[in-house]
């Protein structure tokens, strides 16, 4: 497995892998949001690979003025889940943010179906507001304080 910054010709897949994370995870309304994202408003964005093949990714966002870091659209492909690309995707991103001194804060927005994946690993809900990626997907936004070395 392999972590590595997005670039453009990776597009095409990672349109691929959010439609093959609708309905679950993500609303069918977010995919066009995605594609905005990726052509316009990416911070930071990673990929990861598994012998050759795009296998998942998420982002990283960096409000100066808010002094808060933000873990943005995380998936995995269906097959690779429960493989541990999920967490080390996440151990990767949070290493950088820690790193920032700006931040005193890291959050994440996420759904009712993901949320007990980041309390593991230190977030909790701040807020939950239903319906509010879609009718059925709720709204958790998480944070946590991170540890500055």
């Amino acid at each position: 497995m392999k972590i590595r910054p997005y670039i453009e010709s990776d597009k095409n897949a990672l349109l691929q892998l959010i439609e093959w994370n609708v309905p679950l995870y993500f609303a069918a309304e977010e995919v066009a949001e995605y594609k905005r994202y990726l052509e316009e408003e990416l911070d930071q964005y990673f990929v990861v690979e598994d012998e050759g093949q795009l296998v998942g990714a998420g982002g990283i966002n960096v409000l100066v003025k808010e002094k808060e870091g933000r873990i943005s659209w995380d998936m995995v492909a269906p097959a690779f889940q429960g493989k541990g690309i999920g967490r080390a995707l996440l151990l990767y991103r949070l290493g950088i943010l820690q790193k920032i001194p700006a931040i005193d804060r890291i959050r994440v927005r996420t759904s009712q179906v993901v949320y007990p994946f980041y309390e593991k690993y230190g977030f909790v809900t701040k807020q939950i507001q239903k319906d509010f990626w879609a009718v059925g997907l709720d709204l958790y936004d998480m944070e946590f304080e991170p540890q500055k070395k």
